[in-house]
């Protein structure tokens, strides 16, 4: 797929379903600029995203609005957002997951040591110190709260299926990344901030208030690749505690080969290690996973236990059906 027809399909569904009217408007004028496109073509191809180039651009100061305001400004800019888009990485990361993830891994027994693939800056290896409102089809809700009191992060959720009625107990928590962030650096801050779409102003709250719980005790995070790193870090979980390999929109980055290498490595690590794999991806990212779906689903985000669909996710944590 060429870089305009890359452009024009973010356009049509991601942009369009994440709820973006400016990322639409400026994907589609990505589209139709054929001397952008040769810009972005001169890019490796996983730095042409239009995630990576809209974050990047927001980063550098592109000024708000329509297509045709930010057109001239970024010809102009190029050089500043080139040099961005080379060192950054799409990193979104995305606290209010935790909240389609909770009923999952609470209902995992006994203290769990956790671990993420994809990290970013660990916002999500904390479901157990926000807050939940749950939001029941029937208009029924449930607000659920850490051991230690109400959190300063409330994460709101539609929930279609049983209400988690209890935390995970996580007694070990860890991450890896090929690019840790760390939210007490201004810089890592700011680009986490500039890869939240512009009209989620409430994304953007819920991003500073987790920042906030992380930095009062960063988790720790390793810098490598998560098919090599991976079984080093779960030897060191501790022996007594289950560990749950979690990622979310993390695979799409990997071709078919990586993937399947990756599913190789976490059923060696169920064998081995009575590891669990949670995994929260587009459902195309893992086909045996969505040919285990219900048929006449139209699904999003599907979650997985050790590769059985168990919900339907939102992919920035506003609903979860269980499936």
């Amino acid at each position: 797929m060429d870089t305009a027809d890359v452009y024009a399909q973010f356009a049509g569904s991601q942009a369009l379903n994440g709820g973006s009217p400016t990322y639409q408007d400026w994907a589609r004028g990505v589209a139709t600029d054929p001397e952008l496109c040769a810009l972005l073509d001169t890019l490796p191809e996983p730095r042409r995203q239009p995630n990576l180039l809209f974050a990047a651009a927001r980063l550098v100061g592109a000024p708000p609005g329509s297509w045709a305001r930010l057109r001239a400004w970024l010809h102009d800019a190029w050089p500043a957002v080139e040099q961005v888009m080379l060192t950054h990485a799409t990193q979104t990361n995305e606290p209010r997951r935790c909240a389609t993830l909770l009923p999952t891994l609470a209902a995992i027994g006994g203290p769990v040591a956790l671990i993420e693939v994809g990290a970013s800056a660990g916002l999500c290896l904390y479901p157990d110190r926000y807050s939940y409102h749950y939001t029941s089809p029937d208009g029924g809700h449930t607000r659920l709260d850490p051991d230690g009191g109400p959190s300063e992060v409330l994460l709101p959720c539609a929930i279609d299926g049983p209400v988690p009625g209890r935390m995970p107990d996580i007694v070990w928590r860890a991450g890896i990344d090929l690019n840790p962030l760390d939210v007490r650096d201004p810089a890592d801050l700011a680009w986490l901030e500039a890869l939240v779409w512009p009209e989620h102003t409430d994304r953007l709250e819920t991003l500073r208030d987790a920042a906030r719980v992380v930095a009062a005790d960063p988790p720790r995070l390793v810098t490598g690749d998560l098919l090599d790193a991976l079984p080093d870090l779960v030897a060191e979980a501790p022996a007594e505690a289950p560990v749950v390999v979690l990622h979310s929109a993390v695979l799409y980055y990997l071709d078919a080969a990586r993937r399947a290498r990756f599913a190789a490595v976490m059923d060696d690590l169920r064998r081995t290690r009575g590891a669990v794999w949670l995994s929260n991806e587009g459902w195309t990212v893992l086909p045996d996973v969505a040919a285990r779906l219900p048929a006449g689903l139209s699904p999003q985000f599907v979650l997985a236990r050790d590769g059985e669909p168990v919900a339907l996710t939102d992919p920035h944590g506003r609903s979860v059906r269980l499936l």
